[in-house]
């Protein structure tokens, strides 16, 4: 089905952007998996396009593009043509937009340049070895020392861990309430801030994952993001546009995964035929269009609603639920039509079935998203009359 909400503007943009993807990140991607990490240029490169931060006024060294449509199409093109491991959305769209919308003039005039330029390279720190979903549940605590705040705790599983070079770091603020957190903008070289070891994982081998530890940690009171013990509500404003932002890549990775399938079993032979002849995979790949494109659709009018400022958490969540589990089917059924090859890693479709299995974990799991569409409908098991 033909795609309608993108238009002239929109396709000149892809281009540019493919463009850059297949020259500028793709032929890195196998030394990037290889050394786990990837370099601080490709940042460099992208904000020297202009891809990092497009939403950022002009003043900054940005674009000032509201238009969610324009990382869409960055996320689609990096999903076909890029490095699954490159973060530049993370860093562009997913933390960015916290020093955009809360920070001070001040703060932005601070940080957001060297930001949309690539030179400070963003991550955020929310999770712990206790506490995933449950945000309620943190432990690193912020103490306010009069001139300071004096930080302590850790934090793992932090994506372009390694990399960044400002963390907005979630903790807790006032220890008698259980939302009563506040959010940090923690800099490179502070004394007291470490960084662990590259964790190693099942997929995304290019992407750095690592452990941060924050042992007194003064970080001045100009870095305090956001309002003091405001910390939770803020992040609960930020996590519709987070799992737009999944939805928007584990879709685009499905539909990439199925078009080199097609071209494989078109190729590939077996009992004097081509796989593509036999009933079961023709079935197979019929289904698998059928779903990406009914999940496309609703993809698009969510792109629509969120730029409209209507999206709502309920249909962020039926997004990020299904196109997750949907590229997880994909993806196992696509490295089945490949046979022994897709179990070489050496073969695309390998890569991808790894890197896909985190979809249906992070940015929030599809349990928890199961949970946020049932209250939505009114299956609420804390507003139960007694």
């Amino acid at each position: 089905m033909e795609r309608r909400i993108f238009d002239e503007e929109h396709e000149m943009f892809r281009d540019s952007v493919r463009s850059f993807f297949v020259h500028e990140i793709r032929p890195h991607s196998e030394r990037w998996h290889e050394q786990g990490i990837v370099d601080r240029e490709a940042f460099l490169k992208a904000g020297e396009q202009g891809l990092l931060m497009t939403w950022a006024d002009e003043k900054y060294g940005g674009a000032g593009i509201k238009d969610f449509r324009y990382e869409q199409i960055i996320i689609e093109e990096n999903a076909w043509h890029g490095d699954a491991g490159f973060f530049m959305t993370l860093h562009s769209r997913l933390v960015g937009p916290y020093i955009g919308e809360l920070g001070t003039a001040e703060q932005k005039s601070r940080w957001l340049p060297k930001c949309v330029s690539g030179e400070n390279i963003l991550a955020v720190a929310i999770t712990e070895s206790g506490a995933g979903s449950d945000v309620a549940g943190l432990r690193t605590r912020a103490q306010d020392m009069g001139d300071h705040f004096l930080l302590n705790g850790s934090k793992t599983y932090i994506s372009n861990g390694i990399l960044a070079d400002l963390v907005i770091v979630v903790a807790r603020t006032d220890p008698d309430n259980s939302h009563g957190l506040s959010l940090f903008v923690v800099e490179r070289g502070m004394e007291g801030f470490e960084r662990g070891r590259n964790l190693k994982k099942m997929g995304l081998k290019s992407q750095d994952t690592a452990e941060l530890f924050f042992n007194n940690v003064k970080v001045p009171k100009e870095n305090l993001l956001g309002e003091l013990n405001r910390g939770f509500y803020h992040l609960m404003h930020f996590l519709a546009e987070e799992r737009l932002l999944g939805a928007v890549g584990y879709l685009a990775s499905a539909d990439a995964a199925y078009a080199m399938t097609l071209e494989y079993i078109q190729d590939r032979k077996a009992f004097g035929q081509t796989i593509a002849d036999f009933q079961n995979s023709r079935f197979k790949m019929a289904d698998m269009r059928m779903e990406i494109d009914i999940a496309q659709v609703f993809l698009d009018r969510c792109v629509e609603e969120h730029n409209k400022e209507t999206l709502d958490a309920a249909d962020a969540a039926k997004a990020k639920l299904y196109t997750s589990e949907l590229e997880g089917r994909v993806m196992d059924a696509c490295l089945q039509l490949h046979g022994g090859a897709g179990y070489m890693d050496e073969y695309p479709i390998s890569r991808m079935y790894s890197n896909a299995r985190i979809s249906r974990i992070f940015a929030g799991s599809s349990e928890v998203m199961r949970e946020i569409i049932a209250r939505s409908i009114g299956l609420d098991p804390r507003k139960k009359k007694s």
